[in-house]
């Protein structure tokens, strides 16, 4: 998501620039990348890029590609094969054995376009599903491209109209958008991506304290969405966490009326006022947050739960699931940015359902779609 937001932001500087632009999409992967399906980069005219479709050696060759591509204003499909010997010259800094293809559209002036669909799907609330398609049969034959975009609330198409196989392309769309997985298809001779976006991740940081700083600014590197809580006006300023999308000066039982919440909003809690968390926790567990984390010791926390059950609250076991405390993955952080990059990783694995294991000891693929 943070490279598509990164991509229309480059592409409307362009714009206003009167600069031309070309998107290209990594849209089959055949073995082993970098990147995989969905990985994307915006180049302009002059030759600045924005994403990117490989470890970095492809985005030269795909340059010079997306300048014929904006001159002659005609979709293209590339292929890299890293198992052949020359294009192996170009995967060198992929380390990867596979096939991967590419293609290239130029962004228009019209209304619909492959940009207007990445806003829908940053403007999303929730999962998407964007179709491309392309011919890999017939190289020479028209590259259809970006043409659909799917939310719970909207649809935006363009040239599907012309197909005959409009009706069993929106059916796999739409059940990809409640299955929520990715998928690769064909249609006469065309090959048509299906791709299932994740929505953005909203953090609430309680707590404007020096060691909310850095939490901050590693969220933002990543581009979720920020909001930073606490009831000191001298704490909670532009000026401190200029990262952050919202600042919200509030008492605990307040806090919850100036948010906006969905399942992929996360809760970190680090005041270091106990009196204030246990009352917003009060306040927070009754709404079943998929992600709370506590800074401090396990004492602290068990203190807190014991509090409040005996305040009449009710503890579910999806509550303490939930719960994190103390915050973050065992790293051995000390400083308040160790511990940032700790409580940043945990909460990915958490909304990746991953367990934040290292990776050498994975079995499996990386990635399975």
């Amino acid at each position: 998501m943070k490279e598509m937001i990164d991509i229309v932001a480059a592409h409307d500087q362009a714009l206003k620039a009167g600069k031309k632009t070309a998107l290209a999409t990594v849209v089959l992967v055949e073995g082993s990348a970098y990147r995989r399906a969905g990985a994307r980069m915006l180049i302009t005219e002059d030759g600045q890029l924005t994403g990117a479709i490989s470890g970095g050696c492809l985005e030269g060759d795909a340059l010079r590609k997306a300048r014929m591509v904006i001159l002659q204003q005609e979709p293209l499909l590339v292929t890299y094969d890293t198992m052949d010997d020359d294009d192996a010259k170009l995967g060198v800094g992929l380390g990867c054995n596979g096939i991967i293809h590419i293609l290239i559209e130029p962004i228009n002036d019209e209304e619909i376009n492959p940009i207007s669909l990445l806003r829908a799907v940053i403007a999303s609330k929730g999962y998407s599903v964007l179709v491309t398609i392309f011919s890999l049969k017939d190289r020479k034959a028209p590259q259809p491209g970006s043409c659909l975009c799917l939310t719970d609330g909207q649809e935006i198409s363009k040239g599907l109209d012309l197909l005959d196989y409009k009706n069993e392309l929106y059916n796999v769309a739409e059940n990809a958008l409640c299955s929520r997985n990715s998928s690769i298809t064909t249609y006469n001779n065309h090959t048509v991506f299906i791709e299932c976006i994740k929505p953005l991740i909203s953090v609430v940081i309680l707590g404007a304290g020096n060691d909310a700083i850095p939490l901050t600014r590693m969220a933002g590197i990543i581009g979720w969405n920020i909001t930073v809580v606490d009831g000191r006006p001298n704490y909670a300023t532009v000026e401190r966490f200029p990262s952050a999308q919202k600042i919200v000066l509030a008492r605990p039982e307040k806090v919850l009326n100036n948010l906006v919440l969905n399942k992929w909003t996360a809760f970190v809690l680090m005041t270091h006022n106990y009196n204030y968390e246990i009352a917003f926790l009060k306040e927070l567990l009754p709404l079943q947050p998929a992600y709370i984390g506590i800074l401090g010791p396990k004492k602290k926390l068990e203190r807190m739960l014991d509090e409040l059950e005996e305040d009449g609250a009710v503890i579910t076991d999806k509550n303490l699931e939930a719960i994190h405390g103390p915050v973050g993955l065992d790293i051995g952080s000390e400083t308040s940015e160790e511990i940032a990059l700790s409580i940043v990783a945990e909460i990915k694995a958490v909304f990746s359902e991953r367990n934040g294991h290292p990776l050498k000891y994975k079995t499996t693929v990386i990635h399975s779609a």
